[in-house]
Order: C-alpha cells, then sequence, then structure tokens
C-alpha cells in the first residue's frame, strides 16, 4: 500500500513556517506558496510535502499553475 500524503492545517502551517495568515495568503495568490486542498466543505488544508518544499527553499518556491 502506497504511503499517503498528510494533510496539514492553517495553524500547523503558520507554525512551521514562521509566516503570519495575511502574508500566507499573499504568497499564495503570488503562487509562491503552495496552493490549499479542500478537505470538506468548509474545510482546507495544505499537502505536507508542498510545504516542506516550501520551507526547504522558500525563495525558489513556485506554484505549478498546469494543476
Amino acid at each position: 500500500m502506497p504511503d499517503k500524503e498528510k494533510i496539514i492545517r492553517m495553524k500547523t502551517v503558520l507554525t512551521r513556517t514562521g509566516l503570519s495568515r495575511s502574508t500566507l495568503y499573499r504568497k499564495i495568490a503570488e503562487g509562491s506558496f503552495p496552493k490549499q486542498v479542500a478537505i470538506s466543505v468548509h474545510g482546507t488544508g495544505w499537502h505536507e510535502s508542498a510545504v516542506d518544499r516550501w520551507i526547504a527553499n522558500p525563495a525558489a518556491f513556485r506554484e505549478d499553475r498546469a494543476e
């Protein structure tokens, strides 16, 4: 069975990245931070691996617009 991608929520993303909520949303709009994924009707989260890639090299991260 393949490993399932872990989804992390806003509080965890903010803690791990050190970003404020407004900066996080600005970076998402610019394409310089991973986009959220829907996990319920009103809930979103982020793929942990995408956040890890951003943490490893935030200056070089660019969201793939083809998704």
